[in-house]
């Protein structure tokens, strides 16, 4: 995997990119100025990062798998340690399905009823593999979620998540929580 060089990174004008992220060559970034990407940030080859009016951050220690695609008009935050696995979408935008108006971009709004709202992934969220994260979604603190889920609704701190569509599991257990304190000590 090839790294985008930090004179590149620079010239992408993001909003902000913190010195030590690892950005892949082979990943696509639109409307850079509206993205935000803290320390120790790894977006891996394939990725899509397209950020709306409310735009993307994402907070420390970080890591975007292969194939994530991250796009919509409101705010996508993805808060410190989460892990999204491959082959991830998140959207903080939707077509309406129901055949009252049309859908896609290239047809005028006024003909359309395109659903925005914020998402919002805590720290320590990890989600499976193929799953789909849908517009208003927050995954609260601790939260994983099973590969090929759809998560419609909001999952609660430390909740392991799951199916289509995504529903709780059981509880997940916190002892990632002091082994970041022991890491964090690390870091000064």
């Amino acid at each position: 995997m090839g790294w985008l060089s930090r004179e590149q990174i620079d010239a992408m004008g993001f909003a902000y990119a913190a010195p030590d992220v690892r950005l892949s060559d082979r990943a696509s970034f639109y409307n850079c100025a509206q993205i935000s990407i803290d320390a120790r940030v790894r977006i891996d080859d394939f990725c899509v990062l397209s950020a709306g009016e409310g735009g993307i951050a994402i907070g420390k220690n970080v890591h975007i798998a292969v194939f994530c695609c991250l796009m919509g008009k409101s705010a996508i935050r993805i808060d410190g340690f989460a892990n999204l696995s491959s082959r991830i979408s998140v959207y903080s935008s939707t077509d309406d399905y129901s055949g009252e108006a049309m859908t896609n971009p290239t047809v005028p709004s006024e003909f359309t009823n395109v659903h925005h709202a914020p998402v919002h992934i805590g720290r320590h969220v990890i989600v499976g593999s193929g799953s789909v994260i849908l517009p208003g979604v927050t995954l609260a603190e601790g939260v994983a979620v099973g590969a090929l889920s759809l998560v419609k609704s909001d999952c609660q701190a430390f909740g392991i998540y799951a199916g289509n569509p995504a529903r709780y599991i059981k509880q997940r257990k916190d002892g990632f929580l002091a082994l970041e304190k022991a890491y964090q000590r690390t870091l000064t």
